[in-house]
């Protein structure tokens, strides 16, 4: 099945605004680069129609936090947005979308990350396990939310970046970088 990510994001955000406008053009660089990967390794098989789909909303729950500094306004944590993510698009059937909001936090993170940092989602393994889900998690670690939104960030930003949730989240965005590097 086939959706169109646009269509389910204006079910929950408002056309025009700046935070429409923040994850849009986010989700169209993590997607972009994403494409990139797929287009660059055939080898790897991956669905190129549910990348782009699964970049596309792999955000969606941002809305439900707090991030002023990106037009978030709901009660959350941001760490949080994958979670509320994966559960409106649970809400509309949309669970293999659902497991992308919830699988690209960082380099993935495993529940001894969650327990040791005492972070506020289930105290379980949120880790990128299908290659699709791998190739959207690693493309969104090289773009930003709160400026120049189209910009690449250099690789050493982004190991040090992911590297913050614990020294196996470095090794895992590593292992990534070898696979998919374009």
């Amino acid at each position: 099945m086939t959706i169109n990510p646009i269509d389910v994001i204006s079910q929950y955000y408002e056309k025009d605004t700046d935070l429409w406008h923040i994850l849009i053009e986010h989700s169209e660089a993590v997607a972009e680069l994403a494409l990139q990967i797929v287009d660059k390794h055939p080898e790897l098989k991956a669905d190129r129609q549910f990348v782009y789909e699964g970049a596309m909303l792999h955000d969606i729950g941002i809305i439900k936090t707090d991030a002023p500094g990106i037009q978030c306004y709901g009660e959350a944590p941001y760490i949080c947005h994958g979670t509320l993510g994966a559960e409106m698009l649970r809400s509309r059937g949309l669970d293999r979308h659902a497991l992308v909001c919830e699988r690209h936090t960082g380099a993935g993170l495993s529940r001894e990350d969650i327990v040791n940092q005492n972070l506020p989602i289930p105290h379980k393994d949120f880790l990128p396990v299908t290659v699709e889900e791998q190739i959207i998690c690693y493309a969104d670690k090289f773009f930003s939310k709160s400026r120049e939104l189209r910009k690449q960030k250099e690789f050493e930003h982004v190991l040090r970046s992911v590297s913050k949730y614990g020294e196996e989240s470095g090794k895992r965005f590593m292992a990534m970088h070898e696979k998919f590097r374009v």
